[in-house]
């Protein structure tokens, strides 16, 4: 399949390949030099962004005209309103999009600019200091992970890496897991079932949480962890029932079953990991290095709280892989793009790049920022070792091009809560995900063409 990067936009074309997604759908720091863009540039133009809130706050806008002389205007980030603004012909100039999963699926269609010529003319965001990760935002037509880089990862984390409280593992008479070699994920589970604390039929401390950033981008990675793929060669299809995809699957299943953790059936009332680890009420969080932007502002969970590298399958292949690669994109109709690539360059490789290094809220994805990131207590030096030991294990794992991860979400919510209840097989269920993911998948491959 190649990518319809000439085809013609048509509204019509657009809502039909994009329906899947939309029905679910700071200041400069010292000891660092600012780097300034000769390349392209925008002073007094305005750039609209569609982003949420958290991707850009009053003040960093108000840095921005500041800094390169540029007006952000912001619209708040929808996919059905993405759609809108794009086949009526007056598109956003960048907007926030998860590599791990949009990429393929914006690249295959046509609506992504290719960023290469703006790359190659940089002196901000030289491509050999781009870290591995930003293959994410790269599709040749066929495959993720190669080709033209389509847009950049702001930061990111090894989401299969889990951080643990030590305080929880003391009281609960439980080992440490080791700093360097992973665990497998049948010891995870064990370890999750002997944490956990329940009273009156409530649970009060959470053995460990494992749900990923999406549950079906997380599959695909313990698929290739048992040593197979959760997709065929072309993506067009899935298959749960290949030994590795069901290894994954019922592993999951048991997860959710056995309730050690925050899932669908049993939710979470704080909705994220955050919070319940920071109230010592999770003992294990699958939240990768991100975490850490939580953890080190708090000055009595920070000391507690220690790095794992990503578990294994017994007999299996280790990987850590990153499950969003959160960044921006340049829309191909988009009227600004100059002015946009200034925006992009100051957001990934100047000032707010820098504040974010340096608060731990991911891993810098240019890799001469790495100095930056926290490193002044011991704990955090200690992290630092963890994470710099598992960047070597990091590769991409390739996404479908034909259906986004919410609607191939949407379908697993739908189908298997019968089997996390114990009220269906994992067989079953694996059948049943095939047949309701396939029948998606087949749309979207016909849609593309």
């Amino acid at each position: 399949m190649r990518t319809q990067a000439g085809a013609p936009l048509s509204r019509r074309r657009f809502l039909a390949l994009s329906a899947a997604g939309a029905a679910t759908g700071a200041a400069s720091l010292s000891g660092c030099a600012m780097q300034v863009s000769n390349g392209v540039s925008g002073p007094g133009e305005t750039v609209t962004v569609m982003a949420t809130a958290e991707d850009l706050s009053p003040e960093l806008i108000k840095q921005a005209q500041k800094d390169i002389g540029v007006k952000i205007r912001t619209v708040l980030f929808s996919t059905s309103k993405l759609i809108a603004m794009m086949t009526n012909g007056n598109p956003p100039d960048l907007v926030r999009g998860i590599g791990a999963v949009d990429a393929p699926y914006y690249a295959a269609r046509g609506v992504m600019e290719d960023l290469d010529p703006y790359f190659a003319k940089s002196s901000v965001l030289r491509v050999d200091d781009l870290d591995p990760v930003n293959d994410l935002w790269r599709y040749d037509g066929r495959s993720q992970g190669k080709g033209p880089r389509y847009g950049m990862a702001k930061d990111f984390s090894q989401d299969s890496m889990f951080w643990y409280n030590t305080a929880l593992f003391d009281q609960a008479g439980v080992d440490y897991p080791p700093d360097l070699e992973p665990v497998t994920y049948e010891e995870w589970l064990d370890t999750a079932k002997r944490l956990t604390r329940r009273r009156k039929g409530q649970t009060t401390v959470f053995g460990g949480s494992y749900n990923g950033v999406s549950t079906i981008d997380m599959l695909a990675g313990l698929t290739v962890s048992a040593g197979g793929s959760l997709f065929t060669d072309d993506f067009s299809r899935v298959d749960f029932t290949s030994p590795e995809a069901r290894k994954a699957l019922g592993w999951y299943i048991e997860y959710c079953r056995t309730k050690v953790g925050p899932s669908i059936i049993q939710p979470d009332p704080n909705a994220w990991d955050g919070p319940t680890f920071q109230a010592n009420r999770l003992a294990m969080s699958n939240s990768g290095y991100w975490l850490g932007g939580l953890i080190n502002a708090d000055k009595k969970l920070a000391p507690l709280a220690r790095l794992a590298p990503a578990p294994v399958f017994q007999g299996g292949k280790r990987i850590s892989p990153c499950q969003a690669g959160t960044g921006f994109w340049i829309p191909s109709k988009s009227h600004n793009k100059d002015a946009a690539w200034r925006v992009f360059e100051w957001f990934f490789g100047e000032a707010p790049a820098k504040a974010r290094a340096s608060g731990g809220w991911g891993i810098p994805t240019l890799k001469s920022l790495r100095p930056l990131m926290p490193a002044q207590e011991s704990y955090q030096k200690r992290v630092l070792k963890v994470q710099e030991a598992e960047l070597k294990h990091y590769s991409v794992i390739a996404f479908t091009p034909y259906a986004t991860a919410d609607s191939l979400l949407g379908l697993f919510n739908q189908i298997a809560p019968a089997a996390m209840n114990g009220e269906m097989s994992v067989d079953t269920l694996a059948r049943r995900l095939n047949s309701a993911m396939n029948d998606q998948l087949k749309r979207g491959k016909e849609q593309v063409g």
